[in-house]
């Protein structure tokens, strides 16, 4: 052959080709299956090298013309060119197959170390420069929550990344998915990205609760943002918040309120306990004294919402009076009664005793 192999490409990947054609052309014999499979070998070589396809078959082809047998049949040698491409981009094929599915398994364990706070933190921090991350600054997690599980090769998680990407472009944001949850990982002084990630994703999952944790410095920073986001979001579920976006900054009184349970728990039981002595037990008025509360005390705005009169209202608020002591329109009574509710709800008190 004359010129090399062309294009840039060595010659140890074009290695027997020749010789194929030679005999092809003399012979108008098909290659063997040793030769196949030599192409085959030299395909994932040369893609394990990172060199592109379209200049590979580019330099066969060249290959080819400097080859061509004088006296051979332009059939058989084309036939020949033809298999030798072929085999040799099915090797090539199958080795960026193998790299992506490496890539996918690293990413998916380098997500797992990162979230569940494994590996060395040093060999981490490492590994997520890979991904686009530097842990050594803060990071804030966003987590959303469907009403179906998602993975990464889901339609959903795809569509709000590229919607980031049209948005912010590359900013070292991280989109994955976790338990068939959205997750998105991003620096803490870029709000803007979660906040956006927040809307893409609610609209995405088609109504899904999406929970942010807060920015937390440093290699396990992530995990504690992440847990926060998660904690969030089972707080939300115990409390039936039905608010699409949650932000952990804004919550922080309720895993003050739950720190010390046993306190919780006494408090629970002092205040709202001789509600069990009411006819339908205690659920009715505990659920009556949730919605005052959250009605802001307004009598009138909580019967509508109970879908109660408000003199079924007033009537169920002096029964509370009566069993409880509290006067729940009392400013005095009142704080200890709504914490006492908060902390019923997020105990499942009393569906569940203690």
């Amino acid at each position: 052959m004359t010129g090399g192999a062309g294009q840039g490409i060595p010659e140890d990947y074009l290695e027997g080709y020749g010789p194929i054609l030679v005999a092809a052309g003399s012979t108008g014999r098909r290659l063997t299956r040793e030769e196949l499979l030599a192409r085959r070998e030299l395909g994932e070589q040369a893609a394990e090298a990172g060199f592109a396809l379209r200049t590979l078959v580019g330099a066969h082809l060249a290959a080819a013309r400097a080859y061509w047998p004088e006296n051979g049949s332009p059939d058989s040698v084309l036939a020949a060119v033809a298999q030798a491409v072929d085999a040799f981009a099915e090797g090539y094929e199958r080795a960026q197959r193998l790299a992506v599915r490496q890539e996918a398994a690293a990413r998916r364990e380098f997500i797992d170390d990162l979230l569940y706070g494994r590996s060395d933190l040093g060999r981490l921090a490492e590994r997520a420069e890979r991904f686009g991350l530097r842990l050594s600054y803060e990071h804030a997690v966003a987590v959303a929550e469907g009403f179906v599980a998602y993975d990464e090769e889901d339609s959903v998680p795809r569509a709000v990344e590229q919607a980031l990407i049209g948005r912010f472009g590359d900013r070292s944001v991280l989109i994955t998915t976790k338990a068939g949850r959205l997750v998105c990982i991003a620096p803490g002084d870029q709000g803007e990205v979660l906040t956006y990630f927040a809307k893409q994703a609610h609209a995405a999952t088609d109504g899904g609760r999406v929970a942010v944790g807060r920015p937390q410095p440093g290699v396990g920073g992530v995990v504690q943002s992440y847990e926060e986001a998660l904690n969030v979001l089972d707080l939300a579920d115990r409390l039936g918040m039905d608010v699409p976006v949650l932000r952990a900054a804004e919550l922080l009184v309720y895993p003050v309120l739950t720190r010390d349970r046993q306190a919780m728990t006494e408090l629970v039981v002092s205040a709202l306990g001789p509600l069990e002595a009411a006819r339908g037990g205690a659920q009715p008025l505990v659920e009556t004294l949730n919605v005052y509360f959250e009605a802001g005390c307004v009598a009138a705005e909580a019967a509508r919402r109970l879908s109660l009169s408000v003199r079924a209202l007033t009537y169920r608020l002096a029964r509370i009076h009566k069993l409880t002591g509290s006067d729940p329109a009392d400013p005095m009574h009142r704080y200890t009664l709504q914490t006492a509710v908060i902390g019923a709800r997020l105990m499942g008190w009393p569906e569940q005793t203690f």
